[in-house]
């Protein structure tokens, strides 16, 4: 199972990775939107879309994107500010999907609401108590496990942002 999860996350995470990027590219009085970088003989606009915020920045150089997986294989490291920035962009996730989660189990008990109601049933009748128990409780542990992968995040990260780099250590005190 843990080999399933670990292959699937090395095949999905660089096409989510590019996913947030798009080029736009002109020619003359064309236009191209392309999730790879453009060919040469078209101008290039590098268009990022992260956490909310889209940005569009003209980049004629062409840009080789790189994979966090091969990063990691070939003992490439990421910067403290990226690895803060990736650890904030999965804490909002979480709590995105937390969000997601408390509209689908209104949605499901909503759903159970109106099968009690067109089979006269009582609030009281036992199998409506269990059904609404087993909803709550398959949500909340939802939840919960969310929560605890945030706490662990922002744990990680307080303690990089804590860590002096080495480059920091090197540099002499000003007085």
């Amino acid at each position: 199972m843990a080999r399933l999860i670990l292959t699937l996350i090395c095949v999905i995470l660089p096409s989510a990775v590019q996913a947030n990027t798009i080029y736009k590219c002109r020619k003359d009085d064309k236009i191209v939107f392309s999730q790879t970088a453009c060919p040469q003989e078209f101008s290039q606009h590098k268009i990022e879309y992260q956490l909310g915020i889209t940005t569009e920045v003209d980049s004629d150089k062409r840009d080789i994107p790189v994979d966090p997986l091969q990063a990691l294989l070939n003992r490439q490291t990421i910067s403290k500010e990226k690895l803060l920035q990736l650890l904030d962009g999965e804490i909002y996730r979480l709590k995105q999907e937390n969000s997601y989660f408390e509209i689908l189990r209104a949605s499901e008990l909503q759903k159970l609401e109106r099968k009690r109601y067109w089979q006269n049933k009582e609030k009281s009748d036992p199998e409506y108590i269990n059904e609404m128990d087993d909803i709550n409780t398959r949500f909340n542990a939802l939840t919960v496990s969310n929560n605890s992968a945030m706490q662990q995040l922002k744990d990680r990260k307080s303690q990089i942002s804590t860590e002096v780099s080495p480059e920091e250590s090197k540099q002499p005190e000003k007085h």
